[in-house]
């Protein structure tokens, strides 16, 4: 399987985010030139990541972060396989109820 874009096929950019140089027309997907073609609506959870809020970024333990890293670069470091098992696990049933409904 290849992962990115095949050499047949250009990559695709969000309307509104490509840049044209002086001298260049801008393609306009049939849209007025300056008329938004669609609208984007960003979820409470995005927007707070975005705007780096602080219950965003109490997610974060910076103190864990550095303590983990210690003990992988040490050695120390050992993987419970069991807790990620359980968590995939729950994780997948959590999905699979959602579908269902």
């Amino acid at each position: 399987m290849k992962i990115g874009q095949p050499a047949d096929k250009p990559a695709l950019t969000p309307t509104g985010t490509a840049r044209a140089e002086p001298g260049d027309k801008a393609k306009t997907n049939g849209a007025a030139e300056g008329e938004a073609s669609a609208k984007v609506v960003l979820s409470d959870v995005a927007s707070a990541l975005l705007s780096g809020t602080a219950s965003a970024k109490a997610d974060f333990d910076a103190e864990k972060v550095d303590r983990i890293s210690k003990a992988i670069a040490d050695g120390t470091y050992k993987v419970n396989a069991e807790a990620i098992a359980d968590k995939l696990i729950a994780n997948t049933q959590e999905l699979l109820r959602k579908h269902a409904h």
